[in-house]
């Protein structure tokens, strides 16, 4: 069976999607610790990335891995709401499915170290 929803088509589809995003933007900041603490990660190094003086390149490694991270985190709590909505129930699928999407924030938050370590370094060592 197909959403009623994919009928919508145009304006009225767009904004009906700006509306969806925004409130998984909401639930997403409501319930899930982990996304508020990255948002305000997210508060103080986007402004800090615009600030700092790196070149462009830098510049936008620097935005791009925090909005990495939000992406990752969003997706991570999209499947786990989805596996507990399937069952509460402990199962090695459903075990496996979370880990993994554990494993992809922790990945993302890696690599927002590994650029902002790189990036800043640049400012601190190259700079006369």
């Amino acid at each position: 069976m197909e959403s009623p929803y994919k009928g919508k088509t145009g304006l009225r589809r767009l904004v009906n999607a700006l509306r969806y995003s925004l409130d998984g933007l909401r639930a997403a900041y409501r319930c899930e610790e982990a996304f508020r603490q990255e948002v305000w990660l997210a508060a103080v190094l986007l402004p800090t990335a615009l600030l700092v003086d790196v070149n462009p390149h830098w510049k936008a490694l620097m935005i791009a891995s925090v909005l990495l991270l939000i992406i990752v985190e969003l997706l991570n709590s999209a499947v786990e709401a989805t596996v507990d909505r399937v069952s509460l129930d402990d199962h090695r699928l459903a075990k496996r499915a979370k880990d993994i999407g554990s494993a992809a924030v922790l990945v993302a938050i890696g690599n927002l170290t590994v650029v902002w370590t790189f990036g800043l370094t640049a400012v601190l060592f190259t700079k006369p």
